[in-house]
């Protein structure tokens, strides 16, 4: 078989946990940060684990 190559674009956005789950970044956390409140500007500078319905999809893209 041949070798599983990396979707590019998906390993920038995306990485794998420990336990093989996908995680990403929040959008719209890079600027005009002066309207939106603390509470949210911290919010979205976390990662968060990916949709159940997208995983397979990541995964496929993510094989190593």
């Amino acid at each position: 078989m041949p070798k599983l190559k990396t979707h590019k674009g998906a390993s920038k956005r995306f990485k794998k946990t420990g336990t093989g789950l996908i995680v990403r970044n929040h959008a719209f956390g890079r600027h005009i940060l002066t309207s939106k409140p603390h509470k949210r500007k911290k919010k979205l500078h976390k990662s968060v684990v990916a949709d159940k319905a997208d995983q397979p999809v990541l995964k496929r893209m993510l094989p190593y």
